[in-house]
């Protein structure tokens, strides 16, 4: 049999019993489309959490005070050296040459009032370079002035929720608001900018760090955003920032220091590792559609045993048998799998456009993936039901023994 007759016939086959080939098809298609789509739900959860990590600026260092170390003696072993962080602490560490700018920020919750309207947000503290450092954008005025930050200024920054629900429609440039118990002059308006890591950053106040030092009466830092000159030099800066406050804590190695790039690279392989267990938990549909395929394949020989027969008294060797249901098999498996990748980013399109931030992105090994699963399961499972007929004696088989 020529390749041509091989495909002809397998295919004559599977027109004849279309109730059967639609719905081996439709679990191939649904199991492959499953593939498709939880492969891009993982990898768009990827993207979207490196984005928002990316969002927050480049070559950042984040310094938290306080260290978790592992501790000798009974347990339990795991110890604790809290020590705050001061303003102090943070310009120091502009002596270091592989730090460009650093934001220290200070943070508290406190009522916002206006014309006799008041909202309970968060306040934070920093400096002018934290605009930058975080790429923010301003819709009106101006941000925080550069300067001595130890100078406790009162002015303020509002987002676009706060100052929607104190003012209105107004513009809140040059208004006076009260935050807790002090005044404040409003000079900047941020631009919308949604929820960044948790952050809504529509209800927030940004003053001045040494106001918010002075209106929480707490001198300690919340954390020290660290600007690095470049991404060759972030351990260089870590080691740095180590260094220094190390010598002015008496020689504590208090603090702990995250690399940007570390948190990036540790989301990265942990968001990698679930696109790939959600697409294997998927792919054991497409287990389930094989055995539905082999199901098919072995009614189909003994529905055709009289065919078989008359194949192998005309000649046709073993192999040949095999292969035309083998063919019948990969037929249907591949014919599965393009109307699944046809559904599947029919469905992320669909998704898609009722999405906003957050997107559904098939990675490029997702279909590949997908159809060779589809067509590995359609050729496994279709061995048993081909070795059957291709077993088949010829004078039994047309006897339809």
């Amino acid at each position: 049999m020529r390749i041509a007759d091989t495909l002809h016939s397998a295919g004559a086959a599977l027109v004849s019993h279309p109730g059967r080939s639609w719905l081996t098809l439709l679990a191939m298609a649904l199991g492959t489309t499953a593939v498709v789509m939880l492969s891009a739900l993982g990898e768009g959860a990827r993207r979207f959490v490196l984005d928002e990590f990316t969002s927050l600026g480049t070559h950042l260092l984040i310094v938290f005070p306080g260290r978790n170390e592992t501790t000798g003696g009974p347990p339990p072993l795991l110890g604790e050296t809290p020590r705050d962080l001061t303003l102090a602490d943070a310009l120091e560490l502009l002596r270091s040459t592989h730090v460009e700018r650093i934001a220290p920020l200070s943070i508290g919750s406190a009522p916002v009032s206006a014309g006799g309207l008041s909202r309970e947000v968060n306040v934070l503290g920093s400096t002018s370079d934290f605009l930058d450092m975080r790429r923010l954008d301003l819709a009106a005025g101006r941000f925080l002035p550069a300067g001595d930050p130890e100078r406790a200024s009162p002015v303020a920054v509002l987002g676009q929720t706060l100052a929607r629900e104190l003012f209105g429609n107004a513009n809140p440039v040059g208004r006076a608001v009260r935050i807790g118990d002090r005044r404040f002059r409003v000079i900047g308006l941020l631009a919308s900018g949604g929820v960044s890591l948790g952050d809504d950053l529509g209800d927030l106040a940004v003053i001045p760090v040494a106001s918010a030092q002075a209106l929480f009466d707490n001198p300690a830092l919340f954390r020290i955003l660290v600007q690095a000159t470049g991404r060759d030099a972030l351990e260089a800066a870590a080691e740095d920032i180590r260094t220094i406050v190390r010598a002015r804590h008496e020689g504590e190695d208090d603090i702990t220091v995250i690399t940007q790039d570390a948190m990036l690279s540790t989301f990265d392989r942990i968001l990698g590792a679930l696109t790939l267990a959600v697409a294997g938990i998927a792919a054991i549909s497409l287990t389930v559609a094989g055995v539905l395929i082999m199901n098919v394949m072995l009614v189909a020989v003994s529905q055709r045993t009289s065919e078989v027969g008359l194949l192998k008294a005309l000649g046709a060797r073993r192999s040949q048998v095999l292969g035309l249901f083998l063919t019948e098999a990969l037929l249907l498996a591949g014919a599965g799998t393009l109307a699944g990748i046809a559904l599947a980013y029919v469905g992320l399109w669909l998704v898609n456009t009722q999405l906003e931030t957050f997107k559904l992105v098939a990675p490029a090994w997702a279909p590949l993936a997908a159809a060779g699963v589809s067509l590995g399961a359609g050729l496994v499972f279709g061995i048993l039901p081909a070795r059957r007929a291709a077993r088949l004696d010829p004078v039994a088989a047309l006897a339809g023994r």
